[in-house]
């Protein structure tokens, strides 16, 4: 916790008036970092949409190419339905991916937040002992 120095009407303004500043200062580069994160939240939503339009449009192949498959030899249908597990088991494990650092970012953000909650509960019972304080200090001085 901060220690203030006394004047003749109480702590140092100036001092003070840094220690809220650099409250200030800290509680903005948190809100800061926080606005980042919930972008790159949002990146990472609109990336896996994307992934998830990729696996539509992979899902839509898979069913023509299963479709023209009929008419292809043997061979060639072992072919093309091995290339399909493939591109399924691609697909799946890119939206995994993408899903779990989703995830772990929101897990992130959500700490964040709860962290500047809690600073911010800190912060208003430091500025509510310090209020108190300058109540006493001015009982003390009108008291003969």
């Amino acid at each position: 916790m901060e220690k203030f120095s006394y004047e003749a009407n109480g702590y140092n303004r100036n001092e003070v008036n840094q220690f809220i500043i650099d409250v200030i200062k800290e509680t903005e580069g948190i809100m800061t970092k926080v606005k980042s994160q919930n972008n790159e939240i949002s990146s990472l939503k609109r990336e896996l949409e994307h992934y998830k339009n990729l696996e539509n449009t992979l899902k839509n192949a898979i069913i023509k190419a299963e479709e023209t498959s009929d008419n292809i030899k043997r061979i060639a249908r072992e072919e093309s339905e091995m290339i399909i597990t493939d591109a399924k088991h691609n697909a799946s494990r890119i939206v995994n991916e993408a899903l779990l650092k989703a995830e772990k970012i929101e897990n992130k953000s959500e700490i964040l937040e709860k962290n500047v909650k809690i600073f911010k509960r800190k912060l208003k019972i430091i500025m509510e002992q310090q209020m108190a304080v300058v109540d006493e200090i001015e009982v003390l001085e009108l008291e003969p």
